[in-house]
């Protein structure tokens, strides 16, 4: 893994992952991109890891693909290059583990595509967003064809798409893209007062979760129906269900250890 554009760093149970490009404004390398898909896997193969923090270094988060890089690349390049960042989102959605996206800045093209394959995100107020690929006479990747629609609906993914408008950090967090904002000198504060939360969690029914409601876009009722029938069964079983009984019984806080 290349330390220079992906920083990998752990507070306790949290992973913090860090875009590393600042003069670039985090614009994507392959290093990185192997670089995060790797962390994902480290982490899923940890016990002491319960979160996921990404965020970038410097004025922003990414602004996607590097421009200045485009139009020297081969079909084949392209071909492969997004392969790589297709296996990067993969891993992503399948840890197990609750993602959170710190966005500063700009978030700009798969940058933004990037934030939303997380599973919360939490935004500077001041943010600017943009799938800006119609720009450069490109389609989305990185999945925003796939998650925004599922989040706006299509008539105004498609706006945005075709017009590769600027966005606010507001309006997103109105149509539910954004899950909270906070004051730019706040965010990392915020960010990191959610994650401890979540990692004081009950992280194994979070990881259920996460694949439950990941599922449901592709799966009818009646599988997740069953599959919830399913992981429930295992849920019960553990070491946090029976500190959550007890603790609503005594009337307390429960203290989960994700067993």
């Amino acid at each position: 893994m290349n330390q220079e554009h992906l920083l990998v760093e752990s507070e306790g149970p949290i992973m913090i992952l860090t875009l590393n490009r600042p003069e670039s404004l985090n614009s994507f390398s392959e290093e990185m991109i192997t670089g995060l898909t790797d962390a994902c896997a480290e982490a899923q193969n940890r016990e002491d890891i319960k979160v996921i923090v990404l965020k970038g270094a410097g004025r922003s988060f990414s602004a996607g693909g590097d421009v200045k890089t485009m139009g020297k690349a081969t079909s084949n390049d392209v071909y492969h290059h997004i392969g790589k960042l297709n296996r990067c989102i993969l891993a992503m959605k399948e840890t197990e583990i609750p993602i959170i996206a710190a966005v500063h800045g700009f978030a700009a093209g798969a940058g933004f595509n990037l934030a939303m394959a997380c599973d919360l995100i939490v935004s500077a107020e001041d943010s600017k967003f943009a799938l800006s690929f119609s720009q450069v006479g490109l389609i989305s990747d990185g999945g925003g064809s796939y998650f925004l629609p599922k989040l706006i609906g299509p008539h105004l993914a498609k706006q945005f798409f075709f017009s590769a408008e600027p966005i606010s950090a507001e309006r997103l967090y109105q149509l539910g893209v954004i899950n909270y904002l906070a004051p730019l000198e706040r965010l990392e504060a915020e960010v990191f007062k959610l994650a401890a939360k979540l990692a004081n969690g009950p992280v194994a029914a979070f990881g259920k979760m996460k694949k439950l409601i990941d599922a449901s876009y592709q799966s009818t009722l009646e599988e997740i129906l069953e599959q919830e029938r399913l992981n429930q069964t295992l849920m019960i079983s553990t070491e946090d269900h029976q500190e959550g009984i007890s603790a609503f019984k005594e009337k307390r806080q429960p203290v989960f250890t994700g067993k």
